[in-house]
């Protein structure tokens, strides 16, 4: 019998995930042991919430179109904003610039040359009034990014909030305050673990009793994924995170279901289209069942894992920038059928630069054409079934809970971090993946395949040190004009409560209302707490 063009006796080559995870060439019933569709699948919007925590999915809502902007001076960011809704975005998310991250102020020696380069620079209530100027906080959702000074930028927010005469029950958004992801992946820690740990839960146990409508946490394997962790490194890594939230905030006397149904999540979409899906739907089964079983949660909604998806920052490349446009797209489309509650698409040139208004225009069209034309948000999970992903998604799980179990028996994540447990993991698997791309084991379209001598030059937007002149000349102005004496007595208020076991959050508040700068009111705190210096982990 003649063979079809093409066609070969060779054994079939190894595939794998980016995890790892072998892969089979033809899946079937056969593959899937132990599989119980009602314990591990369910219906869109039941218990285990495999398939979707809302029965209709994006028949009834679509996800929040979230495009992640700040830059330079709190002015310009706020130009961004309105621009961004005016094209149809529908939700905010602020990115802050290094100095503000670290807790300093836009003066401060540290903040030479970072002022406005990764994000927008806030260091008073000032700058946070400009930044929502003309934004109507009681109608529009907000994301910080931001974390170990999130309760000094969250008091800002609220007290704009007061200033536009907004009720704080009326607000909406997402504070990211996961300070455990920053020890693991992203070191823009200032204090210890364990002070840093009180501060979240002071934001925690504040929001469920004052701001009920926000989500006082972001549970983030965005970070540690960029860090170069695997999928399921991320998934284990972030569930183990909220776990140790959810102790630590019962532990302050607060019942789970007063506080479980504000905790969110946020994750990465990567490449590997399946892997992802099984990523997210293996997060919100694992989590329901922790929720229920670990810490008897009887509101669903405490049960229901909501997340937000950023595509990955980490698979962009510089060498032909177009090419990051059908990276995004795709990675999107996986957080669409993934079952994300709201989205940020990466611009293309951000391997380079801040996003310019022409790339992040492009990005938001993305999520819109998935949205309005692709026809992927007709049925609420329509890759549920397919043997393959049935199959990852039990993989994924079991991957997941094994490295739970493991840091369980190191007694808790704080206790695995202070053993660079998760750390050492992640450094294992990021060189692993860069071995594999420079042995052409990994192909990186443009990188290292398929390369070309010249790529079209693109629009790069330039952050000059005129943003670091203006918030100087702007805080120098503030300090002139604002009460040094109430000042004072706020920040001595903070280091007492510091000291202290009440909550911190009122007199962060009064702090920033007195106009104390971010930079000072982290002093006071690192007056009380100390600093963290991380110990290697080779």
């Amino acid at each position: 019998m003649k063979k079809a063009a093409g066609a070969t006796d060779a054994a079939p080559k190894v595939v794998t995930t980016l995890s790892g995870i072998p892969v089979a060439p033809v899946y079937g019933p056969e593959h899937l042991t132990g599989f119980d569709s009602a314990r591990d699948l369910g219906e869109p919007g039941a218990f285990p919430y495999t398939r979707g925590i809302h029965r209709t999915m994006y028949q009834g809502k679509l996800w929040t179109m979230r495009q992640f902007a700040g830059f330079a001076t709190a002015e310009e960011t706020n130009r961004r904003y309105l621009y961004l809704l005016e094209q149809g975005q529908t939700g905010l998310s602020v990115a802050f610039d290094l100095p503000t991250l670290m807790g300093f102020d836009s003066d401060h020696p540290a903040s030479v040359g970072e002022v406005g380069k990764c994000g927008v620079a806030i260091s008073s209530l000032e700058d946070m009034e400009t930044l929502f100027r003309g934004i109507p906080l009681g109608d529009v959702s907000v994301s910080m990014t931001i974390n170990s000074p999130a309760p000094v930028i969250w008091a800002m927010y609220l007290a704009v909030a007061e200033q536009q005469g907004v009720e704080w029950s009326r607000l909406n958004g997402t504070l990211q305050n996961d300070i455990l992801k920053e020890y693991i992946a992203q070191k823009e820690y200032i204090f210890p673990p364990r002070p840093s740990m009180r501060l979240v839960t002071d934001v925690i146990e504040f929001a469920t009793r004052h701001v009920p409508r926000f989500n006082p946490i972001s549970i983030s394997g965005y970070h540690i994924r960029e860090a170069g962790s695997t999928a399921v490194q991320e998934l284990a890594f972030t569930l183990r995170d909220g776990i140790e939230y959810v102790e630590w905030t019962l532990a302050r006397g607060l019942a789970v279901d007063e506080f479980a149904p504000r905790l969110s999540f946020f994750f990465n979409a990567h490449n590997d289209f399946f892997e992802e899906i099984a990523k997210y739907r293996a997060a919100r089964k694992m989590w329901a069942y922790i929720m229920r079983d670990r810490f008897g949660a009887r509101n669903e909604r405490s049960m229901k894992l909501r997340f937000h998806a950023q595509t990955a920052g980490c698979s962009l490349t510089w060498q032909q920038p177009y090419n990051n446009v059908v990276r995004t797209t795709l990675q999107a489309l996986a957080a669409v059928l993934g079952g994300c509650q709201s989205l940020h698409t990466n611009s293309l040139d951000e391997a380079y630069a801040l996003p310019s208004e022409h790339a992040v225009t492009l990005a938001l069209r993305t999520q819109q054409v998935i949205a309005y034309e692709s026809g992927v948000t007709a049925v609420p999970d329509p890759l549920g079934g397919s043997y393959y992903l049935e199959w990852l998604t039990q993989q994924m799980e079991a991957r997941a809970q094994d490295y739970i179990r493991r840091i369980d028996e190191m007694g808790s994540m704080i206790a695995a971090i202070e053993q660079n447990y998760p750390q050492r993991e992640i450094a294992q698997a990021s060189y692993a993946y860069q071995r594999a791309v420079e042995a052409g084991e990994r192909i990186v379209v443009g990188l290292n395949a398929f390369r070309s001598e010249r790529d079209e030059p693109i629009e790069i937007l330039q952050i000059d040190d005129s943003a670091a002149r203006k918030q100087q000349e702007r805080l120098a102005a503030l300090r002139k004009r604002r009460s040094a004496t109430r000042v004072a007595a706020a920040l001595d208020a903070v280091r007492r409560a510091a000291e202290g076991r009440e909550n911190t959050m009122p007199y962060l508040l009064d702090a920033v209302r007195a106009y104390a700068t971010l930079g000072e009111i982290c002093d006071a705190l690192r007056d009380v707490f100390g600093t963290y210096q991380e110990s290697s982990v080779l």
